[in-house]
């Protein structure tokens, strides 16, 4: 696989305000939904279709937390794609495609990710976000903003310590009132 095949995007989900996550960590917000008549509507069809083009998931300990506890509800979001957890802390992993790593990031990136995935996605959290801009290990930042402002919480973007230039790929304005902003990162 040519390494100019391969991608990290970083993708979150946030508040107008640019929190991720309510000072308790709670996402209940995130069911928060307007009704914008311009916007798109995704199938079902299309969202799996999109979904198939990610190979490789990574997330940090906290983000793996709270999709293992929301998959006791509803499933594992991520199905049976690679995932992997990021973390120095015991973890429980109870499916055969969750593997935790601790260690050098960009050891993660060349030796392990760019030879065996194309489209990796990296899905959480804030901390682990800063630390793959700052390497320069990230590509693409998606973020999808939600129709709120909570005031206070966890920021996406905290304490990056410089100046990123981006390039804007693409907007997106969703039916239920969600806005993707989709950008490149400059190098």
């Amino acid at each position: 696989m040519a390494a100019d095949d391969f991608k990290i995007t970083i993708h979150m989900v946030s508040s107008l305000d640019g929190y991720i996550a309510k000072k308790d960590n709670s996402v209940s917000w995130f069911n928060t939904a307007s009704n914008y008549e311009n916007g798109v509507k995704l199938t079902a069809e299309e969202m799996q279709a999109f979904l198939k083009t990610i190979d490789c998931y990574i997330m940090g300990s906290r983000t793996y937390e709270l999709a293992f506890e929301l998959s006791k509800q509803y499933g594992w979001a991520y199905g049976d794609v690679p995932t992997i957890v990021l973390t120095h802390r015991e973890l429980p992993v109870e499916r055969a495609n969750i593997e935790i790593y601790q260690g050098d990031l960009e050891k993660l990136v060349n030796e392990r990710l760019k030879p065996n995935y194309k489209n990796v996605w990296l899905v959480g959290g804030a901390e682990l976000a800063r630390d793959f801009i700052r390497l320069g290990l990230a590509d693409d930042i998606r973020q999808s903003i939600l129709p709120i402002i909570l005031g206070d919480g966890t920021p996406f973007y905290d304490q990056i310590g410089r100046e990123q230039a981006l390039h804007l790929r693409d907007i997106t304005a969703y039916k239920n009132g969600m806005v993707e902003l989709w950008y490149e990162i400059k190098r």
